[in-house]
């Protein structure tokens, strides 16, 4: 997996302050992450699984597949960054419930 530095002034003018940026990143990385989490259980979930035994060592090919497609794909916080970045990424504050 190739990493790349990010500026973090090039963050800091995403939002009022660093923080806030990284905040914002961080809560859409986990959003990304749970819909990951149900995209993979759903695929996985057709799949026939045959009698668990400890001693087979053999992997279900279709399983190993549906794995290797997921694991090819940007992380959560690499995709919420360049979300961030590009300026798809909108969010607002929430309204002081008193």
């Amino acid at each position: 997996m190739n990493t790349k530095p990010v500026d973090l002034r090039e963050i800091d003018q995403k939002a009022a302050n660093i923080y806030e940026a990284v905040i914002v990143a961080a809560k859409r990385s986990r959003q990304i992450n749970d819909q990951n989490k149900l995209e993979y259980n759903e695929q996985v979930g057709h799949l026939e699984t045959g009698p668990e035994d400890d001693f087979d060592e053999r992997a279900n090919p279709d399983l190993v597949k549906i794995s290797l497609e997921f694991e090819k794909r940007d992380k959560p916080h690499q995709k919420s960054l360049k979300e961030l970045l590009s300026g798809e990424l909108e969010y607002r504050y929430k309204e002081d419930q008193k």
